[in-house]
Formats: structure tokens, C-alpha cells, sequence
């Protein structure tokens, strides 16, 4: 019985020789079921909340769609009526122009800004204060925000009684409201903030030894600036460009107020047929705007590899 008892106990692996695993092993195995537990709720809420409702929307986009019902039998003929209207495709360029322009804008206001708060500014409760200073409009609905526009665009709006009273122009100018260019204003000004604050925290990140060092060895701020401050804000910019694309490219709501639906934008036409039932053709409209969204992303995010810079 003796010898039996130690043939089982011999045969027993020992302690922390679980599977024939080192140490290691073990460690990197116990490390992945952690990752996989903690990714596991996003990985669930993404494929229930994204990934199934994308797929959703691609099959519908095939559904035969009539004036007052819609099957579940698969055509084309919604892509087809898309692809081949001029009006519709028209919309889709206005789309990628208006977000071109809002997003240079946004860069060309906001980068300024940041560099100021960022890297100018030292004290860190003044920083602090200058990044709530620019985040108060978002004290107020988005709607009201768009709508403020009216009167300060208007016919009689301020913008056309301080050029008159300043002798710039002699009758109102009737095209800033209600015109693609009210909607670029709104946008820019709605949207820059989400330039600002990912340059700002960039900038506020270099280390001021760097830049002292650089002017000590003779270099210029214009020098400076290319070859050290804006290597090192590119991560910002780039995740400010993505949170500025992804809701220009979305956009509805500004469109519909200040241009008087002369802009007509993807988001738009969703809205329009959603509200008509049109539900085939909403998701064409859908699944080209998450097309369009997607490759934007993609390509941002070629420029710089976020997960070293940041």
C-alpha cells in the first residue's frame, strides 16, 4: 500500500507545475483570461449596439421599397436610385466639402488657441480655466447654440449692422444666413472646441527643457515650432481631425437650421426618408455615410500610429 500510495503521489504533478507550464507561462496565461474578462463587456456592447445594427442596416438597404410598404425581398434598386441621381450624389459631395472645409477651419482657429493655452500658459489653474472658458457654449443645448446664429447672421442680424456702421458696406448682405456659408460658421464654431482640447493636452505634455535647449542652440520659434512643437501635437491634431470628422460627416441639425434646407447633407436625406418611411433608402444613404466615415478614420489614422504617441 506504501508503494502504491507513492506511485499516486509521484504521479500527482506538483504545485505550480500545472499542464507542464513555467512560471511564466502561467502568468501570461492568468494575464490574457484577465484582458479577455476586462474586454469582454466592450467586445459584447460593440457587437450588440454596433456590429448587429450595421448589419442590420446593409440587409434593409436591399429590401424591395415601395411608395407605402416595404419587403424583404432583396433588390438593388435603392443603390441603383442613389448611384444614378445626380441630386443624391450631389448631397454626398457637399458632405465631403463641407466637412473638408469646417475641419481646416477648426485646425486653423483652434491650433492657435491650443499653442496658447498649451504650451504659453504654465500656470496650470490659469490652463485650466482658459479649457473651461472654451467648453461654456456647451453649457447650452446644441440646438440653441445653432439657432443663436440667426440673429447674429440675419438680414439685421449684428455681423450686418456693425459692417454698415462701419462703413464697409452700404446695404445688408443677404448671403450670410440661410447659405452654405451659415452652416460652415455654425459648424466651425460649434465643432472647434474638439480641436482645441486634444492639441492642448499634446502641447502641455512637451517638456519646456526641449524648447529651451533649441533656443539656446540658436534656433528660431518658426524652426522650433516645425521641428519640435508640431512633430509633438500631430497625435492632438490627429484626435481632434477624428472627433471634428466624425460629427461633421453626421451633421443634420446644423444644416437644416441655417442653410433653410438649401444644404442638403447626407445626415439630411437620412432624416428626410427615415421621416417618409423610406427605410430601404435611408440605409443606402446610412451604409454610404459609414463608408465615407470609416475611410476618413482610416486615413487619419495613417498619418500617425496613436498607439506609440500616446
Amino acid at each position: 500500500m506504501e508503494i502504491a500510495g507513492e506511485q499516486v503521489q509521484s504521479a500527482t504533478p506538483p504545485l505550480g507545475a500545472e499542464n507542464g507550464l513555467s512560471p511564466a507561462e502561467r502568468r501570461a496565461r492568468q494575464e490574457r483570461r484577465k484582458a479577455l474578462v476586462l474586454i469582454s463587456p466592450g467586445v459584447l456592447w460593440m457587437a450588440l449596439f454596433m456590429v448587429l445594427p450595421m448589419m442590420m442596416v446593409v440587409y434593409v438597404s436591399f429590401w424591395t421599397q415601395t411608395t407605402f410598404t416595404i419587403e424583404p425581398t432583396l433588390t438593388t434598386d435603392s443603390w441603383v436610385r442613389f448611384l444614378t441621381s445626380s441630386t443624391y450624389l450631389s448631397a454626398a459631395w457637399t458632405t465631403v466639402r463641407v466637412w473638408a472645409i469646417v475641419l481646416a477651419a477648426t485646425l486653423v482657429i483652434g491650433y492657435p488657441v491650443a499653442l496658447f493655452i498649451g504650451l504659453m500658459v504654465r500656470n496650470q489653474t490659469l490652463q485650466t480655466a482658459l479649457l473651461i472658458i472654451c467648453i461654456i457654449p456647451f453649457w447650452t443645448s446644441f440646438l440653441i447654440r445653432v439657432i443663436a446664429w440667426r440673429p447674429m447672421l440675419g438680414t439685421e442680424g449684428a455681423i450686418n449692422m456693425i459692417l454698415m456702421k462701419l462703413g464697409i458696406i452700404d446695404a445688408p448682405l443677404t448671403t450670410l444666413l440661410f447659405s452654405e456659408f451659415a452652416v460652415l460658421i455654425g459648424m466651425t464654431q460649434i465643432y472647434c472646441v474638439f480641436m482645441v482640447g486634444p492639441i492642448t493636452f499634446m502641447l502641455s505634455r512637451i517638456d519646456p527643457s526641449i524648447i529651451e535647449a533649441a533656443r539656446d542652440l540658436g534656433a528660431g520659434f518658426g524652426r522650433i515650432f516645425l521641428k519640435i512643437i508640431l512633430p509633438l501635437s500631430l497625435p492632438g491634431v490627429i484626435v481632434g481631425a477624428i472627433f471634428v470628422s466624425v460629427m461633421v460627416l453626421g451633421e443634420f441639425a446644423t444644416a437644416a437650421s441655417l442653410s433653410g434646407r438649401k444644404v442638403n447633407l447626407l445626415g439630411n436625406i437620412i432624416v428626410s426618408q427615415v421621416g417618409s418611411l423610406k427605410w430601404a433608402f435611408a440605409s443606402v444613404a446610412g451604409v454610404i455615410l459609414t463608408v465615407v466615415i470609416a475611410a476618413v478614420i482610416t486615413a487619419l489614422l495613417r498619418v500617425v500610429d496613436l498607439r506609440k504617441e500616446m
